[in-house]
């Protein structure tokens, strides 16, 4: 390295994508190893990011890394472009990304980050999802030992997690994870999905958009490239099932705002302790509504 070279700042002070272009770099190599070798997990040198750990650290170097000029972002936390989470990471990468788009409308964005969600939006190939991950590896919740897990994945040894949920088949009569749902990934590594709901685990599987996973707190990333196998585990007898939003009349819900049955949806509490239900996915659920007004005026036209 020449000691004389400077990397270009801008205004503010900060390389474009505030990491040095050294780092971002390293990521990328990360990332093509990642996805070289589908659901391992690829160790990084994380960097220190102006925000605690836990917040997105590693889902958002991931995207500084690959995000340029001339590239559209779309920031969701659990379907939400408006939460906090979401907020600050956008605007953080507004700051430091002069040139980039920002979008809340799934189609539009070429880069998609996101905390505990997959867009209900069917993704396409020109489009890379980056989900933020707190923990990377789903054997830790029967090996405390990351040198023995590593060897357990080498072999394909998920022996003790096919056990957990056996456990819990006996113990509960049905497999208990509502998030985290270890999936194994072109046929050998199992990985921790983040924590999207079982919902969306399905979209995984054969995904025509690039999915990269960033645990920046455990520093690792991991990818399930393009139309690639994700398959959850279960049991022959047990099959793997989403979540049920059918009421008690057997009727599968609908949301409120926008009538959608075929969406995931959240929970709320009223002031009176009546509960609604809406869907989780804010951009869906406004084109939706949006689509509706249109056709409503066209019909009034």
């Amino acid at each position: 390295m020449n000691p004389g070279y400077e990397l270009p700042l801008d205004e503010a002070g900060y390389s474009f994508g505030f990491l040095d272009e050294y780092a971002k770099r390293e990521v990328r190599r990360t990332i093509l190893k990642a996805i070289s070798i589908p659901g391992y997990q690829t160790p990084y040198a994380s960097r220190e990011m102006p925000m605690g750990r836990g917040f997105g650290t590693g889902g958002l170097q991931v995207t500084l890394s690959l995000i340029g000029e001339g590239d559209t972002l779309k920031v969701i936390d659990q379907g939400a472009d408006d939460s906090v989470n979401a907020v600050n990471l956008r605007h953080f990468v507004e700051l430091t990304c002069p040139g980039v788009d920002t979008t809340e409308h799934t189609l539009d964005a070429t880069l998609i980050q996101s905390r505990h969600r997959i867009p209900e939006t069917p993704l396409t190939e020109a489009q890379v999802l980056i989900l933020q991950v707190p923990y990377p590896d789903p054997l830790v919740v029967v090996e405390p030992s990351e040198a023995r897990r590593k060897v357990m994945h080498s072999e394909g040894d998920y022996s003790r997690l096919l056990t957990k949920l056996y456990e819990d088949i006996v113990q509960f009569d049905e497999i208990t994870i509502s998030h985290r749902y270890p999936t194994r990934i072109n046929g050998h590594y199992v990985i921790d999905p983040s924590p999207i709901p079982r919902y969306d685990v399905p979209q995984l599987h054969q995904s025509p958009a690039l999915i990269l996973l960033g645990a920046g707190r455990e520093k690792k990333i991991y990818a399930v490239p393009p139309y690639t196998r994700a398959d959850p585990l279960a049991f022959d007898d047990v099959p793997f099932r989403t979540e049920d939003f059918t009421n008690e009349h057997g009727q599968r819900r609908a949301c409120e705002r926008c009538g959608a049955t075929d969406s995931f949806l959240d929970e709320l509490i009223a002031d009176d302790g009546g509960k609604h239900w809406h869907c989780s996915d804010s951009d869906f659920c406004n084109s939706r509504m949006a689509r509706q007004a249109e056709q409503a005026q066209e019909t009034t036209v």
